[in-house]
């Protein structure tokens, strides 16, 4: 067999990474093929850790969910028309989408980083 000097290193996704990426492919009105863009990862390997993560393979993160649930009470007692608290209701969901999609692009940064700095090193 013939020797490969240039094998292509997989790239290996920390079980953090990957349930991020899930839980933000999860939300309302988002669709894979978005978050996997913008993640720079391939829309199937996405949906193979959505089938994991259903599956029991990757667990839920621990973060309480009535912690957004508890925000929208609050937002149905303040608003004063239907239509100011559905819109709240859509702005609290997004800028809580937009969160976890900056903590995930901020640990893919440090993650590509490490992967630089071993790379040099060897």
């Amino acid at each position: 067999m013939p020797a490969y000097k240039n094998q292509k290193k997989t790239k290996q996704y920390s079980l953090e990474f990957k349930r991020s990426a899930v839980e933000m492919s999860l939300e309302d009105d988002v669709q894979v093929q978005q978050v996997a863009e913008r993640l720079d990862i391939h829309p199937f390997m996405l949906s193979r850790w959505r089938k994991e993560y259903r599956e029991g393979q990757l667990k839920p993160s621990r973060k309480p969910s009535n912690v957004v649930k508890t925000n929208v009470s609050k937002a149905k007692k303040t608003a004063s028309k239907p239509e100011e608290s559905s819109e709240l209701r859509k702005l609290k969901r997004e800028n809580e989408r937009l969160k976890k999609e900056l903590d995930l692009v901020k640990k893919w940064q440090r993650f590509l980083a490490e992967q630089e700095k071993s790379d040099t090193d060897s």
